[in-house]
C-alpha cells in the first residue's frame, strides 16, 4: 500500500510529497517484525532506486512467504532526485545533516521530523546509498562502535565483503543512522558503487542481504542464497591514500582488486607540463575498496581507501 509520509506546500502551487510502499501479510499477525528500506536521501544516489524496485518485485512474486512489515522509501529526496542534485533545492542543503528535525522549523528539518516519526520503532532499518561523484566504493556496511554490538549481527548478513566499524568520533550527527540510533531503532547504512549510476551487480549483492536479514528477522520465509562472510574492519585496519598535488588523477589498478605494497596504483598528471606530477604508490598490502572516479584532484584529495590485509603469497 503506498502512503505519503509527508506533504509539503512549495511555491508556484507545487507540493513535494515523500511516500512509502508498505507489503504486509493479508493476515495480520501480533508483533509483526518490521523492517524499513530507505534511499534516494542524496538525490545523486540511484543505486537504491532499483534496489527498491527489486525487493517489491521479488516480494510481490512470493507473497506467501511474507510474514512481516516491508517499508520501502524510494526518495526521501524527491526534489534532489528530480533536479539530479544532491541536497534539496532549492536551499542546496544536505538533508542527512538535520535530523531528528523538528515540527517546527524550515522544510528540511519538518520532512527530517515526519520521516524520523514514521521510521521509529522499525526492527531494522537499512539506509542505503550509492557514495559521490568522486569516489567508487566496494559494497559496504558501516556503523560506529558505539553501536557496533547490537548492528554487527545484522551487518555480517548483509552479504557485503566488508564491514566497516568507525570510531564513534567520527560518526556524522545530524545523519538518519545516527538519529534512529540514537532513539533506539538498530539502523545500518550501506555504501556502494558511484553516484550518477547504477552498478547492478552490487545492487543485486545488496539485495540478497537484506532478504537474508528480512529472513533472520522472521519477515521473509525463505533463506537468501549463501551470503559472503564480511571482512569487519576497524579505524587501523584501513589505510587513507591521498594526493600530494593538483592535477589529474588517473588510475592504473582495478577497483576492488587487491594491491601490493610498493604498487603503483595511479598517477596524478600536470596537464600544462606534459608530466607526471605523482606517481601514486599503495603503502601497504590490501584491498582497493575504495577508488577515486572523479579525476580532478587537488592537494590532499581522498584517492584511495585500503583494507590491509596480512596474506603471505606462497611461490
Amino acid at each position: 500500500m503506498i502512503e505519503t509520509v509527508c506533504t509539503i506546500e512549495l511555491p508556484v502551487d507545487e507540493v513535494m510529497r515523500i511516500k512509502r510502499n508498505r507489503l504486509e501479510p493479508d493476515e495480520k499477525k501480533e508483533n509483526q517484525k518490521r523492517i524499513c528500506i530507505v534511499t534516494g536521501i542524496h538525490g545523486d544516489e540511484l543505486g537504491g532506486q532499483y534496489i527498491c524496485y527489486e525487493i517489491i518485485r521479488r516480494i510481490k512474486a512470493e507473497f506467501h512467504l511474507l510474514n512481516g512489515i516491508v517499508d520501502v522509501y524510494p526518495g526521501l529526496n524527491p526534489l534532489g532526485i528530480d533536479a539530479v542534485k544532491r541536497e534539496v533545492p532549492p536551499f542546496e542543503l544536505d538533508l542527512n545533516t538535520v535530523f531528528p528535525g523538528s515540527n517546527e522549523d524550515a522544510m528540511t528539518e519538518y520532512a527530517a521530523a515526519k520521516l524520523m516519526e514514521d521510521l521509529e520503532g522499525a526492527d531494522v532499518c537499512i539506509d542505503v546509498h550509492s557514495s559521490n561523484i568522486f569516489l567508487r566504493e566496494l559494497p559496504q556496511v558501516r556503523i560506529h562502535s558505539e553501536e557496533a554490538e547490537q548492528l554487527l549481527p545484522f551487518a555480517k548478513k548483509m552479504n557485503t565483503p566488508l564491514v566497516w566499524i568507525h570510531p564513534s568520533s567520527t560518526v556524522k550527527k545530524g545523519s538518519l543512522a545516527y538519529a534512529l540510533n540514537h532513539k533506539g531503532t538498530k539502523t545500518l547504512v550501506v555504501e556502494s558503487g558511484v553516484a550518477l549510476s547504477i552498478n547492478q551487480q552490487f545492487c543485486n549483492q545488496i539485495i540478497e542481504g537484506i532478504f537474508s536479514v528480512m529472513h533472520h528477522l522472521g519477515i521473509w520465509a525463505k533463506e537468501s542464497i549463501e551470503r559472503k562472510e564480511p571482512v569487519v574492519a576497524k579505524e587501523e585496519d584501513v589505510v587513507f591514500v591521498n594526493g600530494d598535488c593538483c592535477g589529474i588523477f588517473l588510475p592504473c589498478v582495478e577497483h576492488a582488486g587487491k594491491v601490493k605494497k610498493g604498487q603503483c596504483i595511479g598517477r596524478v598528471l600536470d596537464t600544462i607540463m606534459g608530466a607526471v606530477a605523482q606517481e601514486v604508490i599503495a603503502p601497504c598490502d590490501g584491498i582497493l575498496f575504495t577508488l577515486r572516479e572523479y579525476p580532478v584532484v587537488n592537494e590532499g584529495s581522498l584517492l584511495a581507501r585500503i583494507l590491509k590485509t596480512e596474506e603471505q603469497e606462497n611461490e
